[in-house]
Parts: C-alpha cells; sequence; structure tokens
C-alpha cells in the first residue's frame, strides 16, 4: 500500500484534490459563520432596536443559541439516509441549502418564532456538515494527505467563526447577513463541479466513472496501473464490508472490548459537550463586556477563534508527535484549570478585589485554544481508531447525536444558570467536567497512536 502511495506521489499530484476538499469544506466555514453569529448580534437582539421588533430575553436568547445543537440530529439522520442512497455529492447538497434557507429565513425574520425556525435550519446543516464533509473528503484523498485533508472541516469552520466575528462587529445586522448568503450558493454551485466520490460510484456499478474520478483527481491517466490499482482495492473492500455479518447493539455490548470501548468514547464525548467553550463561542461579547480594558468586547472577541485556528495548527503537528493520551489529558487539565482562575477572578472581582484588566480576556483565549489543541479535536481521532470499520459508522452516529443533544442542554442552562447565581458558578461546573475528563482520561482511556483495532482491543479488555 505504501508503494502504491508512493508511486502517486511521483506520477501524479495533489492539486486537484486540495482544490476539491478546500471547495467542499466551504459549507463548514457557512456552519462557522452560523456558530459566531450569536456573539456579536446578542447584544442587538436584546436591544430596544432589535430588528425582531423587540428585546429577546436571556432564556430566548439561550433556546435560539442552543436549537441548533438538538435539531443537528435530524441533519445528522437525513444524511445518513441521503448518502448512501443517493450519494455523497447529494449530502453535500442537502448541507448547503440547509444552510442557505437559514440564512433566508433569518433575513426575512420579523418575530422571534421565525428566527427560532432559521436556527433550526441551522442545525440540520450542521449536524449533517460533520457527518457528510469528513466522509466524503476521505473517499477522495489518497493515504498519505489523508489526515491532513481531514482537519480541513475544522480549520474551515474555525475561519467561518473569525470572520463572523470581524463582520458582525464592523458592519450592520443586515449587511452582514446578505454578505454571508452569498457562501452557501456558491458551495451549491461547487457540488455541480466537483466529481462523486470513487467509493459511491463503485457501489453503484459506475467503475468506468470511478477510474475517470481517480485519474482527476490524482493527476494521472485514467489507463494508468495506479488508477487501476486503487479501483481494485476499493471494490475489494466493499466485496469485504458486504460480507461481514451484521452487528447490533445488542452484539456490541456482549463483546468487552467493543462495551469499554463504547463507554470510554460517551464520557470524553459527553466532557467535550459539556467542556463550556461552546458557550464562550457563542456569548463572547456579551461575556467580555464586563471587561475594563480599553479595546472593545468586540474587537477582543476577534482573538477567539484565532486561538481555535492556531489550537489546530497545533493539533495536526502534535496529535502523531506526542500521542492522543497527552494531547487530550493536557488541554483538559489547563482548560480545568483555567475556567476554575476564570470563575475565581470574578468572585475576586465581585467584592472588590483587584484583578488585572487583561485577566478575563488572557484565560479565555487559554480556554478557547486548549479546546482548538486537543479537547475538541481528538476525540474524533480516537473514536475512527477505537473502533473496527464494521461498527464505526453506528458508534460515531450515536455518538456524535449525543454530543449535540449534552451541547445543547449545555447552552441552554448556561444563561440560566448564570442569571440566577452568577457566570462563576457556571465556569466552575465547567471546571469540575473538564477535571473529571483528566481523571478519565488518565486512568482508563488507553493510547492509540500507532496501534491497529486489533491491538487496541487487546488494550480495552484489560490485556
Amino acid at each position: 500500500m505504501q508503494t502504491e502511495s508512493n508511486n502517486l506521489k511521483s506520477k501524479g499530484h495533489t492539486r486537484v484534490q486540495w482544490a476539491v476538499a478546500v471547495s467542499v469544506n466551504t459549507a463548514a466555514m457557512t456552519f462557522g459563520l452560523q456558530c459566531g453569529w450569536m456573539s456579536p448580534v446578542s447584544k442587538i437582539l436584546q436591544s430596544e432596536n432589535s430588528p425582531i421588533g423587540r428585546p429577546l430575553t436571556d432564556s430566548e436568547l439561550s433556546l435560539i443559541a442552543a436549537i441548533p445543537a438538538l435539531t443537528a440530529t435530524f441533519g445528522i439522520l437525513a444524511s445518513l439516509y441521503i448518502v448512501d442512497a443517493y450519494g455523497r455529492k447529494k449530502g453535500i447538497l442537502f448541507t448547503t441549502v440547509a444552510q442557505l434557507v437559514c440564512w433566508i429565513i433569518t433575513i426575512c425574520s420579523r418575530n422571534y418564532y421565525s428566527l427560532m425556525v432559521a436556527r433550526v435550519f441551522c442545525g440540520f446543516g450542521g449536524g449533517a456538515t460533520f457527518h457528510v464533509i469528513p466522509m466524503y473528503v476521505k473517499e477522495i484523498s489518497q493515504d498519505n494527505i489523508r489526515g491532513t485533508l481531514g482537519t480541513l472541516v475544522t480549520m474551515l469552520q474555525n475561519i467561518g467563526i473569525l470572520a463572523m466575528y470581524a463582520l458582525g462587529g464592523y458592519l450592520d445586522y443586515y449587511s452582514v447577513l446578505y454578505l454571508v448568503t452569498v457562501l452557501p450558493v456558491l458551495t451549491i454551485l461547487i457540488v455541480y463541479v466537483v466529481p462523486e466520490s470513487p467509493s459511491f460510484s463503485v457501489k453503484q456499478g459506475k467503475l468506468e466513472e470511478a477510474a475517470k474520478t481517480i485519474a482527476f483527481l490524482r493527476g494521472v491517466e485514467v489507463n494508468d496501473k495506479e488508477v487501476e490499482c486503487e479501483l481494485n482495492l476499493i471494490k475489494k473492500e466493499r466485496e469485504h464490508f458486504e460480507s461481514m455479518p451484521k452487528i447490533t447493539f445488542l452484539t456490541m455490548f456482549k463483546d468487552k472490548a467493543m462495551r469499554r470501548g463504547f463507554i470510554i468514547m460517551v464520557i470524553i464525548f459527553s466532557v467535550l459537550a459539556l467542556n463550556g467553550t461552546f458557550s464562550i463561542i457563542n456569548f463572547a461579547v456579551i461575556l467580555l463586556a464586563d471587561s475594563e480594558m480599553k479595546i472593545s468586547p468586540e474587537a477582543q472577541a476577534l482573538s477567539i477563534p484565532t486561538c481555535l485556528i492556531l489550537g489546530t495548527s497545533i493539533t495536526m503537528y502534535a496529535v502523531d508527535k506526542f500521542g492522543r493520551k497527552v494531547l487530550l489529558g493536557v488541554t483538559l487539565g489547563m482548560s480545568s484549570a483555567a475556567f476554575a482562575s476564570l470563575a475565581s477572578s470574578m468572585i475576586l472581582h465581585k467584592y472588590g478585589w483587584a484583578t488585572p484588566d487583561w485577566l478575563p480576556i488572557a484565560v479565555i483565549l487559554v480556554i478557547v485554544c486548549c479546546y482548538g489543541t486537543g479537547v475538541s479535536t481528538v476525540p474524533y481521532v480516537l473514536i475512527t481508531e477505537m473502533f473496527s470499520f464494521q461498527i464505526r459508522a453506528m458508534v460515531m452516529a450515536c455518538i456524535c447525536i449525543l454530543a449535540w443533544h449534552l451541547s445543547f442542554v449545555q447552552l441552554v442552562s448556561f444563561t440560566a444558570i448564570s442569571s440566577a447565581m452568577g457566570v462563576y458558578t457556571s465556569f466552575y461546573i465547567f471546571s469540575a467536567n473538564n477535571l473529571f475528563g483528566l481523571i478519565v482520561v488518565v486512568v482508563i482511556l488507553p493510547e492509540t497512536r500507532g496501534k491497529s483495532v486489533e491491538q487496541i482491543e487487546l488494550k480495552l479488555r484489560g490485556k
């Protein structure tokens, strides 16, 4: 396999793969824009000049921020059916149309309920994005760049958040909406140009089309030997998958390794979903408004997605050099300490003790950088390595749905708890959650770097 990859590299090029991967990940950038939208507009929606006719209450604002996390489940389930029945391109099209509908309804919204409907479509698109895009990119990429191209979904999402913070801080409400609506339209046009994934073409029996796609993506002639080799490999993988016995949740839980791996991943993804950083991303401007720094909250907030991008860049280097367990453990530990420090400084400030003006933004940036470096990225690496191809899709779908629901709980409860007991209470809860995650990582999480599924299963069985 390594020889084949080397031959591909020497004969062809990867430019087309990069271009296609970046192009379809504009859907991830749109979701980043929609994630970041709440931060700059929260104050506007709660003002007397709210574009929906009246100021929103804290509970209404938190529900608007949280509803995409709840409806993402339906996006995942719909995309599961679409990509298998109609193809990966149709799945990307579904994702992008949902995102476009979200922006159009937002522009037309004149009351709270229509804005809620818009955010429902945001959830549809968001859930589908992180199911369809990584799958498509994996299936068009050759082995030696697959991991790097796989990180683009997170990178483009973070770039989208940065762009929204920048636009929202300096443009008016409707100018931002009109501008960002262009991106999903562009993605829809792109979908009609990019090829269907070779794996789906093989599944449909369209071998000639699959061969042409492989040649196009690799920069070689369609009659090249490497195209034939890769096509045969896809066919063999497909035949092997179809020959496997069907595994259900019942049979999975009867196996000690599968059961233990599933429980570990449920805990890790629950810690990720309740980490607290998602609340910071959604309500950054409000959180920073009480800061006594002379820089505006909007300008300070721009540093948050910048740190997310920095963290994702670090992950590309560190995850294979230092290992999954070390990277996740260190970032969870730092997140726990940072949240506790931020909460403590708020209590001191409340009772008249002097704290540095720069402390809130500095600690928030540490939290966000840790999130981008390990907390939000390593779990997705672990879940693909810990389970065999036979059960990976089923496990990922279930755990991702759980994580989205817990993210909804985090966002809804954040403003409620913060209003009733102070923001510092929420931050202490986030600190405890991250500390619990650190203990789980240290005590029961196996290291998966450089190990096969069989070796990982032996570790999970305690051998």
